[in-house]
C-alpha cells in the first residue's frame, strides 16, 4: 500500500492533508486507533475540512478506489 499512498500523496498535495500512523511506533496510534474504533492495518481513515469522518476503508484498496474515496470528499 505505501507506493500508492505515496503517489496519491504526490497527486493531492496541497488539496488533502495524509497523515501515516505505524501502530508499532506511534505514539498517537493508539488514541487515535481507539477514537475511530480501528482495528485492522491498514485503515484508512477519510475526514472532511471540519474533521468530521466521511468515510473509512479497511483493509487493501486499489488505487483506483481510493482516489475516488479522497475525490467524494470534495
Amino acid at each position: 500500500m505505501a507506493p500508492v499512498v505515496d503517489r496519491l500523496k504526490t497527486e493531492y498535495e496541497g488539496k488533502v492533508e495524509f497523515r501515516l500512523l505505524n501502530a508499532d511506533t506511534d505514539p498517537d496510534a493508539a488514541s487515535l486507533g481507539a477514537r475511530f474504533a480501528v482495528q485492522y492495518v491498514p485503515t484508512f481513515v477519510l475526514l472532511d475540512s471540519d474533521g468530521t469522518q466521511r468515510d473509512m476503508i479497511v483493509g487493501e484498496v486499489s488505487e483506483d478506489d481510493l482516489r475516488a474515496a479522497l475525490d467524494a470528499l470534495r
